[in-house]
């Protein structure tokens, strides 16, 4: 079944990469009105997670965030499959990338790095685009699918320019068997872990369980780390933000790290929150009063 559902939707999944840009966003209108009228995909998720998120917000604000995001995240689907096709040419067009410089003293001194991201922007554009600047290796840490014919049709889509990918649960073997070569590491790091072992804090006004692996890696490999924002301009365009997050990651516990990056995120998220994932089941899992206390 999984081979049969894969083969049928392979060839449209072509179709919309090598559609204009023009057509492919008139696709993602119709589909943006069956998503959430029709089918009202996951809408009761989205709204209590903006409504948790915003209590200082109104009704009518966080409807409008909510069907601002449908369309967003319409469009996300669609140019994600874009990136099986796309130029290298064309990444440069529609995503602009100045503060690429902030990488290359790392560069000059072969000192590898992680970049710090969340479920912000295009983050699979902004992997392609990465990957056309003469600088550091990109690694993506990432779960597989279960679906094996989906799950190489990602890996094709994600490696297609150069970049590598690390399997989660291989992810620290990887990146120390990496270690002698020049690497930039992006942890996607908003994701919902178990509660056991994970830390603790508060984002988005909600109590919320954080992965630890980005805080500990980089401190035990005292690689610096670089938070990268991928912000929409307008339709079909990208500014990439980054910025060092934390230098000396030896300096710091992995808590303080994990928090930096967190307090990080959740800024950008407030700023500009219809372009951050609130289909996801971030808050999902409840805290017990005695964890982290």
């Amino acid at each position: 079944m999984n081979a049969l559902v894969y083969y049928i939707t392979l060839p449209l999944i072509y179709l919309i990469s090598l559609s204009p840009f023009w057509l492919m966003y008139r696709l993602s209108d119709l589909i943006y009105l069956l998503l959430y009228y029709v089918i009202g995909y996951r809408k009761k998720v989205v709204y209590t997670n903006l409504k948790n998120s915003f209590p200082e917000k109104s009704e009518k604000e966080l409807l409008s965030i909510q069907k601002k995001f449908y369309k967003y995240f319409c469009d996300l689907v669609f140019e994600t499959f874009k990136s099986l096709t796309i130029s290298p040419r064309s990444l440069k067009k529609r995503i602009k990338f100045d503060d690429v410089e902030i990488f290359q003293p790392f560069v000059d001194k072969d000192q590898s790095v992680i970049i710090a991201m969340g479920h912000f922007g295009n983050w699979e554009l902004g992997g392609a685009r990465f990957a056309v600047e003469p600088i550091h290796k990109l690694y993506v840490i990432y779960h597989p699918l279960h679906n094996k014919y989906f799950n190489n049709l990602i890996i094709k889509m994600r490696t297609r320019l150069g970049n590598g990918l690390y399997p989660m649960k291989e992810s620290l073997k990887l990146i120390l068997g990496n270690r002698n070569d020049l690497t930039a590491t992006a942890f996607i790091a908003d994701q919902t872990p178990s509660p056991k072992g994970a830390y603790w804090t508060t984002f988005m006004n909600q109590d919320t369980p954080v992965f630890m692996g980005m805080g500990k890696i980089s401190n035990k490999l005292n690689y610096p780390i670089i938070y990268v924002g991928i912000e929409r301009v307008k339709r079909g365009y990208y500014d990439m933000k980054a910025e060092l997050l934390v230098e000396n990651p030896k300096e710091l516990q992995a808590e303080e790290i994990v928090e930096r990056f967190t307090r990080r995120l959740e800024k950008d998220i407030q700023r500009v929150p219809h372009i951050w994932l609130w289909t996801h089941r971030r808050w999902k899992h409840k805290r017990k009063i005695e964890e982290n206390a």
